[in-house]
């Protein structure tokens, strides 16, 4: 039974993931003394390239802010390569009629202060969340969620406000569970800052932070009961994220021995090269977002759909895969449904044909005559993040088409945290980035393109689109659901409200010394995630 279908209910055994994940398990190293059996004493260092900006995880939007939170505070579901969703605190998850959802937790979590985690964590989260309405995803997915009731210790039923059959499976797995009994004292979730400096954090993850050192270094300690990973105790007793200024500063910390893991991926060019230097593993991590280009409606000149469909045409997409990603990217036909999401993939779709001549003629159709110089008269920021090396290449390569078709843009590069603060803040023309992982086709176009979505980055308020998105999101019959969202995204791609530019598969390195790790997809999860991370062991001497 699919989880579309009407009053489906997804029962997923627990015993069954305890399998999956002793199936992957390493073999241990020995214990030491005062060391549960199974558990070492090493220490885990993983590179970063930024700092974690909040702790609170209702509202983190940085990578490192995911990373570090997501070892503390539990989801109530995974995911798999192909998008599909897989247990974490949740055993059983569905929906009892067509506005009531339910999750079934595990009685065996507790939080690191000795609270056992409830249902009372789960409602009270959901419905904090929707109350103080913290900036980020989870809350942008809550728009048909009314409340959240715990009817017993282990199961939450959620009322709807109207059918909406994607909320269950999205809110439960990018929401994180928070402690009640922490946060609730603090008032307004939006707005506490949950830096440990009231006593410290509180973990029901197998880490728990407990130093911290401003762009040098975040620690955690291994918290001894955690049962979702084989054993019930993490592996290594410490996990240190370390910063570095840029990834080629990570490589050189890992080859010489001084992290384990680089958490972010790595540039294509240097893929190859790690691949061959002893010592260093390469893992390739299923992809599920894409790499993309909006244009700021907000701005006169682009709120003319041919300027936006100029711009489109002005950049080569085969030459920065080609080029840039030295072919380890594909096209998605400049669709945001993407290939790996088979069922909704349209190849009907196609991508926006590089060509400067037909900029020119659009940019003519829309009433602007170009200067002796060939150039026409507007100009446009394009923001983009210099800790992403990749698109701080592909950016200079739009430049450039751009200037082939008469159009000036100007790169913006910034320290991460103030690109994305730039960017919640609506400072740009144009936005250059990607979204780790899109994975539901109707949760993803309801924050991309409805009025308020938390990443409508276009600032786009199409009536027709509005109906599909909202229709697919009310129907429980997949057949009807994947047809109205290809219509939405024919609409994407005809007024390009979104200018998708490739997805691909990701690589991250760790020293050969460890092993262990299992892959989940994106950048976000890959293998740090947490029952990766919980399960890695030191190679044997």
């Amino acid at each position: 039974m699919t989880s579309h279908g009407k009053r489906a209910a997804i029962g997923v055994i627990a015993a069954s993931a305890a399998l999956a994940l002793s199936s992957c398990a390493p073999q241990a190293p020995t214990a030491t003394e005062g060391t549960p059996a199974g558990a070492g004493d090493e220490t885990l260092t993983i590179a970063t390239t930024t700092d974690v900006v909040n702790y609170n995880p209702l509202i983190g939007n940085s990578r490192s802010d995911y990373w570090v939170t997501n070892l503390m505070y539990p989801h109530l579901l995974s995911i798999d390569d192909d998008g599909s969703k897989s247990p974490q605190l949740a055993v059983e998850w569905g929906y009892v009629d067509d506005t009531t959802g339910f999750y079934e937790i595990r009685d065996d979590v507790t939080w690191s202060d000795g609270e056992p985690v409830t249902a009372d964590d789960v409602a009270y989260t959901m419905n904090a969340v929707k109350q103080d309405a913290p900036a980020g995803t989870y809350y942008g997915q809550m728009g048909n969620f009314a409340s959240a009731e715990a009817v017993s210790d282990t199961r939450v039923e959620i009322t709807l406000s109207q059918p909406d059959s994607s909320i269950v499976e999205e809110i439960g797995f990018w929401g994180n569970v928070v402690p009640q009994h922490v946060f609730e004292p603090a008032g307004s979730v939006a707005e506490f800052a949950n830096d440990g400096s009231d006593g410290g954090w509180v973990s029901a993850g197998p880490y728990v932070l407990t130093g911290v050192q401003v762009g040098q270094s975040y620690t955690l300690d291994r918290v001894e009961d955690y049962p979702l990973v084989e054993g019930g105790t993490p592996i290594p007793a410490q996990v240190v994220y370390r910063v570095y200024p840029d990834v080629n500063t990570e490589i050189l910390a890992l080859q010489s021995g001084e992290v384990d893991v680089i958490a972010n991926s790595l540039p294509p060019a240097q893929v190859e090269q790690l691949r061959n230097t002893a010592g260093i593993e390469v893992v390739e991590v299923t992809g599920l977002g894409y790499a993309h280009m909006t244009y700021n409606m907000q701005q006169a000149d682009l709120a003319k759909v041919e300027v936006r469909q100029a711009l489109a045409h002005a950049a080569d997409y085969e030459a920065i895969r080609s080029v840039v990603l030295q072919g380890q990217a594909v096209s998605t036909g400049s669709s945001p449904l993407m290939p790996v999401l088979s069922k909704y993939y349209d190849d009907g779709i196609t991508e926006y044909e590089y060509d400067p001549g037909m900029s020119r003629d659009l940019m003519e159709q829309a009433g602007y005559t170009a200067g002796a110089d060939g150039m026409f008269p507007v100009s446009f920021r394009l923001l983009y993040s210099l800790q992403d090396p990749v698109t701080s290449q592909w950016a200079q390569l739009v430049k450039d088409g751009a200037a082939e078709a008469g159009i000036a843009i100007e790169l913006q590069g910034l320290e991460r945290n103030t690109y994305l603060a730039r960017t919640n803040e609506g400072d740009y023309d144009i936005y250059a980035g990607n979204f780790a992982i899109m994975d539901d086709p109707v949760t993803n176009f309801s924050l991309s393109y409805l009025p308020g979505g938390a990443i409508n980055y276009t600032y786009v308020d199409d009536p027709e689109l509005n109906g599909l998105i909202a229709e697919a999101g009310s129907t429980f019959d997949e057949d009807e659901k994947i047809e109205l969202m290809r219509e939405a995204a024919r609409i994407v791609h005809e007024q390009v409200y979104d200018n998708v530019m490739y997805t691909q598969n990701l690589y991250v390195a760790h020293s050969s010394e460890w092993t262990g790790f299992v892959s989940k997809p994106s950048e976000l999860l890959s293998i740090v995630n947490p029952e990766s991370i919980a399960g890695a062991s030191k190679v044997a001497d």
